[in-house]
């Protein structure tokens, strides 16, 4: 389907090539109307298989973000199909990590990330063992009783990893998720992410200005203006990386 109509969701389909999480085809996302109307992704085409590590990287304002937001499910594009044939809860399943850390204010920081369990149906102790268990895989189960405003921007983003963490996605999907953090915290977040995502057999897909960020992930897509470049078929991730 292409055009300016809302775009297929459709998960598990039967008649799909396994393996694949997420599948962009032609996507375009344009933001208003008329002359003032600005195209933030232009035509792309991509697959995100299991065990891919990316990292999406370009100048401020290139389409990073929206290309994120529309592989995970939480933008809609204005032409294109973005699917998840691999995928049967994609609220479970797809872990976002945002650029700021988004945590509800009244909830402590061990709450603000058993709560997406909570909500999925968890049990209460398994929620809460789990959210522990991530805090403290990203040095901050200290900081499990603290409310949002009183952890510094570097700790409540560490809090939204774990919190994405705690939910053991099958894909996930990081922007700028160490932005905010010094090297020391940057290098323990990037490090327990790919150990996850590991763990998960999960793809990690990672947007971000640090050549660090993007030296630690097995594949670089680049965009400008709402473009990829620089592979010889930059639509197509594959499994562990590789381009075809």
């Amino acid at each position: 389907m292409t055009g300016d109509t809302a775009p297929a969701t459709r998960f598990g389909r039967a008649d799909r090539e396994p393996g694949i999480l997420a599948e962009c085809r032609d996507v375009a996302r344009t933001y208003g109307k008329g002359p003032t109307a600005v195209v933030a992704v232009h035509g792309i085409t991509c697959r995100i298989r299991p065990g891919l590590r990316l990292a999406v990287t370009g100048p401020s304002g290139s389409g990073k973000s929206t290309l994120l937001h529309l592989i995970a499910g939480i933008d809609r594009p204005t032409a294109g199909t973005v699917e998840w044939p691999d995928l049967h809860h994609r609220a479970t399943e797809v872990g976002v990590v945002f650029q700021g850390p988004s945590l509800l204010p009244a909830l402590d920081a061990t709450e603000n990330v058993a709560l997406p369990l909570l909500l999925a149906g968890e049990p209460e102790d398994e929620a809460f063992r789990r959210a522990r268990s991530a805090l403290g895989r990203l040095a901050i189960d200290d900081l499990g009783g603290k409310l949002p405003d009183e952890l510094s921007g570097g700790q409540a983003q560490r809090v939204a990893v774990a919190r994405v963490l705690a939910a053991r996605p099958l894909l996930i999907v990081a922007d700028e998720p160490t932005g905010q953090l010094d090297h020391e915290s940057a290098e323990r977040v990037m490090t327990v992410l790919a150990a996850t995502a590991d763990e998960l057999g999960a793809a990690l897909v990672v947007a971000t200005h640090d050549p660090f960020v993007a030296a630690r992930l097995g594949q670089e897509w680049t965009m400008r203006d709402g473009r990829l470049h620089g592979a010889a078929d930059p639509g197509l991730a594959e499994r562990n990386g590789e381009t075809r």
